[in-house]
């Protein structure tokens, strides 16, 4: 659990890891910015990340079990809930069967149908042999694949992480099993029972789950509105337009703001703090940051030390707390630059 605001329960997917993501450039900034309106209570899929290794008997019944586990334990009574890519149909059967306890239903990149309920069999078959042939080997060409699907728009850097967070997640015997049990997910008759407010985002060109297939649960689901994204990318990236579309809905819907922009509580931030801390919220490694500078590996981590000691941050969140301070800055230059008098340069109020 991370953040502060109305509990938003995010449904596990097996490409997550509950510690290393918070060092993600894929979904740091999925955290720390749900985390700014919301508290988020997100748990690992069964097998994957910190979760005990082996999946046991796996179909939706077991994974809203799952579900239903984690927010009995949080003790959460009526909450939010998001769910991703595979996620959406277990969100969906959960809202379905516990009406009284979902107050919002937001799903995104999912699905009522999986793979072979749709007629993907043959591209099942390809993909678990990519899985088969090279989950584990040094060279990562055949993850590459997936990499490549979920991220076509990413950075060398961002894919080669979500290269290696693949067999980082879970062991090849699991991620075939769970990739075999997704293909057969159909949730189609659970759709229509949702008496959950929903709203389903799609990216308009993504190449893992047809965007028509959001828009069949945006249509199954009664009264759910559908927004549909700019993007070709499964997980959107913190630098496309996409992301920003998708905040600025989900927070609409949700009826969340971002909370009054605060200053750093010691110390301001010289230009160079904000030239890094900026290249932190959008993703990147240290020694990606220091290439991007032309500094050093060890300058970098300096100035990345000196940031969190100025805003007064500390442990596995902290970078995760650095982008949601490159964003509070971001708000407050903004508010700052509307409220000067056009064509004057002195900081000036306009008095109505």
């Amino acid at each position: 659990m991370h953040g502060s605001g109305p509990p938003l329960v995010r449904v596990a997917t097996w490409l997550t890891h509950l510690e290393s993501d918070w060092e993600s450039p894929i979904w740091s900034h999925w955290l720390g910015s749900l985390g700014e309106t919301n508290t988020v209570v997100r748990y690992d899929e069964r097998g994957c990340g910190l979760s005990d290794p082996g999946v046991g008997e796996l179909s939706v019944d077991t994974w809203v079990a799952d579900l239903e586990a984690v927010v009995d334990a949080a003790g959460l009574e009526r909450f939010d809930l998001l769910g991703v890519s595979q996620g959406a149909a277990i969100g969906v059967a959960y809202a379905a069967r516990h009406p009284q306890r979902v107050a919002h239903l937001v799903l995104y990149g999912g699905y009522a149908r999986g793979r072979r309920v749709r007629g993907q069999q043959e591209q099942e078959d390809a993909l678990v042999a990519a899985i088969r042939a090279g989950w584990t080997t040094d060279d990562p060409a055949f993850r590459h694949l997936f990499s490549m699907l979920f991220l076509p728009h990413g950075s060398p850097e961002q894919m080669a992480w979500y290269d290696e967070l693949l067999r980082a997640s879970t062991t090849v015997d699991s991620a075939i099993a769970l990739f075999r049990a997704r293909g057969g997910v159909d949730v189609l008759d659970s759709a229509p029972e949702v008496k959950a407010r929903t709203l389903v985002m799609h990216a308009r060109a993504d190449h893992v789950v047809p965007v028509q297939e959001g828009r069949l649960l945006a249509k199954l689901i009664p009264n759910a509105e559908l927004v549909l994204l700019d993007s070709e990318n499964h997980i959107l990236l913190a630098d496309e337009p996409a992301w920003e579309q998708f905040l600025s809905a989900l927070r609409g819907f949700l009826g969340v703001q971002l909370p009054a922009p605060s200053a750093p509580p010691t110390g301001e931030l010289s230009a160079r703090e904000i030239d890094v801390l900026e290249l932190v919220a959008a993703g990147l490694t240290n020694a990606a940051i220091a290439q991007r500078l032309f500094i050093s590996v060890r300058t970098v981590e300096r100035h990345i030390s000196n940031i969190y000691v100025k805003l007064g941050l500390n442990g596995k969140s902290a970078r995760a707390g650095a982008a949601v301070a490159f964003m509070e800055l971001r708000v407050r230059r903004q508010l700052r630059a509307a409220t000067l008098r056009p064509g004057t340069d002195d900081g000036s109020r306009d008095r109505a």
